[in-house]
């Protein structure tokens, strides 16, 4: 191994050691004291969302399989917030930076990347970016990253303060401190493949819940059985959804998969603006919705405990379009209705 590298896993390591562990919040739904539902607050890594981790661990996965060296130029396909976690760890390692985009993703998603030194290659077909990317890789003699590939592989499931331990570890002194579920989206499938291990691992009785947008395969796929579905164009919602299965997502973990619609995602983090008193990304939405449709259920049949889902990134990279009146009513996205429907359930329990 040369210096470089293992300096380069000593700067990685120096930088998760400089990182104190985010927060799990609690938040109360008044008309259920039964329930307790908490929030894992990955927004608050240096690079801004849940993808810090997976960053994290696709650096060190490359570096020690020796396909990240000195001066590698760095590519990855991405829909936003992997690629900034990806541009923060390229410009620590003083490593050039290429994400591969679709032309819809966020102009503030787009400035944090350029802003840790990155640059951005934009796509009009968002299924374009994984040969686009291997085309750069190859051209400029780099590396293609690949995170729908190796997502579920370059995390060590097993403990390492990887997200599902962290949460067993903060929920130790809870009412209930083993959650009955844990909810979240699948962009790469690399987090619910994490989730999913663990609990099976820990032989813990926590059930696993992957919530998917419209215009996304792995619903249909995991309730089909076909690994080979495909769609056309985005989710809608940023960083989860896909448009193929990718290597990375793994159904047989999973014990329930909840497709949701926009509009709901939409709605959600509206509402959980007035609850949480701030802005979260779509994807926590998505999340949100699943929270109550399994939380409903709980009650349906008498059950008691807790529930744990993740917020996957912040909202001020939404300000242009999640949260724009404008933006909304342009896409013919009402989420009134749907805000009174979350209202409802937390004053009065009725999804």
């Amino acid at each position: 191994m040369s210096n470089w590298v293992a300096q380069a896993v000593r700067q990685i390591e120096a930088d998760f050691h400089r990182s104190s562990d985010t927060h799990l919040i609690p938040l109360a739904i008044p008309a259920l004291p039964q329930i307790q539902l908490y929030f894992k607050d990955e927004s608050t890594h240096p690079s801004g969302s849940l993808k810090h981790r997976l960053a994290r661990s696709l650096f060190l996965y490359g570096l020690c399989n020796g396909w990240i060296r000195q001066g590698t130029p760095i590519i990855e396909a991405s829909s936003g917030s992997t690629a900034v976690s990806e541009a923060y760890f390229s410009r620590l390692l003083g490593l050039p930076f290429i994400a591969v985009m679709p032309k819809g993703t966020s102009a503030e998603k787009i400035r944090a990347i350029e802003f840790y030194g990155g640059s951005c290659h934009l796509v009009d077909d968002p299924a374009t970016i994984y040969d686009e990317s291997r085309r750069l890789a190859q051209e400029l003699k780099g590396h293609y990253m690949d995170q729908f590939t190796y997502a579920e592989r370059a995390t060590d499931w097993r403990s390492n303060n990887n997200i599902a331990e962290t949460i067993f570890q903060q929920m130790t002194l809870e009412p209930n401190p083993v959650p009955e579920w844990i909810v979240c989206g699948a962009g790469t499938g690399g987090t619910s493949a994490t989730f999913g291990r663990y609990v099976r691992y820990q032989k813990q009785p926590t059930r696993l819940c992957v919530v998917d947008p419209e215009n996304s395969v792995f619903y249909d796929s995991y309730v089909s059985g076909n690994p080979d579905c495909r769609c056309e164009g985005g989710s809608g919602v940023e960083g989860i959804g896909r448009p193929r299965v990718e290597p990375s997502f793994i159904p047989t973990v999973i014990d329930r998969m909840i497709r949701v619609p926009n509009v709901a995602t939409y709605a959600a983090i509206h509402f959980l603006e007035e609850v949480l008193g701030r802005r979260c990304g779509g994807s926590t939405g998505t999340n949100f919705f699943g929270v109550c449709e399994l939380v409903a259920q709980m009650v349906a049949e008498g059950r008691s405990g807790s529930v744990v889902t993740l917020i996957c990134d912040d909202g001020n990279r939404y300000q242009h379009s999640y949260y724009d009146s404008n933006w909304l009513a342009a896409g013919g996205f009402d989420i009134a209705p749907w805000l009174e429907r979350y209202r409802r359930f937390f004053e009065t329990g009725r999804w």
